[in-house]
């Protein structure tokens, strides 16, 4: 498929500058991020920051406005924004009273958000946060928050940027927005895939006469593969399977969103709306407001999502009240009457999320040849930009692996991460402290990657050598300590066990091979870490998942290998290769 872009590794930050440029009036970019900001905001209110990957416009950007979000903080596609984007974009709106951020319940955005939200309140500023998890077909109500969000974000937020608008405390807010998510249901269906950008395929296959039901914001396979049906009988399973899970009986009153996921014309969309409104007016429910657009969207992705949200007095004053952006709007606000100013916004000049001109391998120097039975500060270095640009050269067989059950970012994150970690590592020839390389090294996949790889990768190098003592040498035993610190912290803050197809399926059996082996030295300690970090890899073909895109195949992501797991087990080759001088 072609795509209107130029290289596919500029597409986000060409994307905002064009965004930017042409809805100037309205918007600034952030200079250091990629984090789109109001001009003309209200003063003295909670501040509203949504966000999550690009890729599924108008949302998340195109829903900062009057009456909506004060700023969105942008990812790469499909991936979320790291947690530097997250404080910086927040921060440039907080007024003093505080931060709501209402984002997608996905992995990635889960991790990045909670760990800008940590920065934030160590400045003594105050934070919330609201997930939205609308997609009914993604996880059974009593695991209600493994769900999904998809289209539901519009009802969302608008909700919370009303009430925010109106004044009310952090506290209220947050009540009426989780309020708000709570009384939201969404299920979607896709018709045809969707293709990220510079990747040579679909991010699924979908043959002639099927569609994927259940699918989700990001090109995730749906829950269940079924023949082509007619609109009616679509809209009829659809309905049913909503109402299943709503609290929703004869004279409540809702709003309804069909919402295209890229590619569904508005006709299709008023022939699906067509059958809804006869199916709520059989059961005696009343619409107060109906919508029918593509507000979020998956590329090219053709299907579309019903949403039913309901309402009751309190919910209806805050849907109600006006609000503007270039492409949403409700109420009195039509954006005529916004003063027109032609003040020069932010330079864009922010470096690619992965730049493919800049893919030349670093030069490797070791401290001496053959085996090595320690690491200087020195060696440290050189073996992380050994690996790094070893990850860099596997970026297609890791976007290849990841597409097959997740949405296919995952060797351009991991690419990109390296990068940014490589370019940090060149400028620290003259360190001593080698558990400062590795934390170094870390702490720029942190800021930079995005995605659930960014805080869990970003941890693997950061977690474990954060707080040691400075030491100018590290053996095996060291190394081992290390790595069993960054696995606890990856475990805590991802929640993943072994068995829950991670990366944990690879880095716990490493770990342990590590502790157990680190006695026999360097080399030999890192040959059983490959080798069982290798079985771990081996293994998550058998497991369903329980985090990422690929929870909600459930039975259908086995026989997939993780992408994470996988990630692992090419570092600590890398490590091993450094090691035994056989790069």
């Amino acid at each position: 498929m072609r795509k209107i872009i130029n290289s596919p590794d500029n597409v986000v930050s060409e994307m905002m500058e064009g965004y930017i440029s042409a809805y100037g009036r309205y918007y600034e970019k952030h200079p250091k991020v990629n984090g789109v900001i109001l001009k003309q905001r209200r003063k003295d209110k909670v501040a509203l920051v949504i966000g999550g990957g690009s890729g599924h416009e108008p949302m998340f950007s195109g829903f900062v406005g009057k009456g909506l979000a004060d700023a969105a903080a942008c990812g790469n596609i499909f991936a979320s924004p790291d947690p530097n984007t997250v404080y910086e974009t927040a921060k440039a709106v907080n007024q003093g009273r505080g931060v709501l951020f209402v984002y997608g319940c996905y992995a990635g955005d889960n991790l990045n958000f909670d760990m800008g939200e940590e920065f934030l309140n160590a400045d003594g500023i105050s934070t919330a946060h609201v997930r939205v998890w609308d997609d009914v077909a993604s996880a059974p109500k009593e695991r209600i928050e493994d769900r999904r969000g998809i289209a539901g974000d519009v009802f969302v937020v608008k909700t919370a940027g009303a009430a925010c608008d109106a004044g009310l405390s952090l506290e209220e807010v947050t009540r009426v927005t989780q309020k708000a998510r709570d009384n939201t249901k969404t299920i979607g269906v896709a018709t045809a895939p969707a293709q990220l950008p510079g990747v040579e395929k679909p991010i699924f296959e979908l043959p002639e006469g099927e569609i994927e039901y259940g699918m989700g914001l990001h090109g995730e396979r749906g829950v269940l593969r079924t023949s082509w049906q007619e609109a009616d009988v679509l809209v009829e399973k659809m309905y049913a399977q909503i109402m299943e899970d709503a609290d929703l009986l004869t004279g409540d009153e809702v709003c309804v969103l069909v919402n295209g996921l890229g590619s569904t014309t508005i006709t299709e969309l008023a022939i699906a709306y067509r059958k809804v409104k006869r199916l709520l007016d059989k059961d005696g429910i009343k619409v107060h407001d109906a919508d029918l657009n593509s507000y979020c969207t998956s590329q090219e992705m053709g299907g579309f999502s019903i949403t039913l949200f309901k309402l009751d007095e309190e919910l209806k004053k805050y849907y109600d009240m006006p609000c503007y952006c270039p492409f949403y709007a409700k109420g009195e606000l039509t954006g005529a009457n916004v003063t027109e100013q032609e003040a020069e916004s932010f330079p864009v000049e922010e470096e690619p999320e992965f730049d493919e001109n800049d893919t030349e391998t670093a030069k490797i120097v070791r401290s001496k040849e053959g085996t090595l039975t320690e690491l200087c500060a020195a060696d440290a270095r050189n073996m992380l930009l050994y690996i790094a640009d070893k990850i860099i050269a596997k970026k297609p067989y890791l976007t290849e692996i990841d597409s097959a059950i997740g949405d296919g970012d995952h060797g351009i994150g991991m690419a990109g991460g390296m990068q940014k970690a490589k370019r940090k590592l060149l400028n620290m020839k003259d360190e001593e402290n080698a558990y400062a390389v590795f934390e170094a090294a870390g702490k720029a996949m942190l800021l930079s990657m995005g995605g659930a790889s960014g805080v869990i990768f970003g941890s693997l190098f950061l977690a474990g050598a954060k707080g040691m003592e400075p030491n100018k040498v590290l053996e095996a035993e060291d190394l081992a300590e290390m790595e069993r610190k960054s696995l606890a912290a990856i475990k805590e803050r991802g929640k993943a066990e072994v068995g829950d197809k991670t990366m944990v399926d690879a880095l716990a059996p490493a770990v342990e091979a590590m502790e157990e082996n680190s006695r026999k030295g360097l080399l030999e300690m890192l040959k059983a870490a490959e080798a069982a970090a290798a079985a771990g890899v081996e293994a998550t073909k058998k497991y369903q998942a329980k985090f990422g895109r690929a929870k909600s195949l459930m039975e259908r992501a086995v026989g997939y290998q993780d992408a994470g797991a996988t990630s692992v087990w090419l570092i600590i080759q890398g490590m091993r290769e450094f090691v035994e001088d056989k790069m």
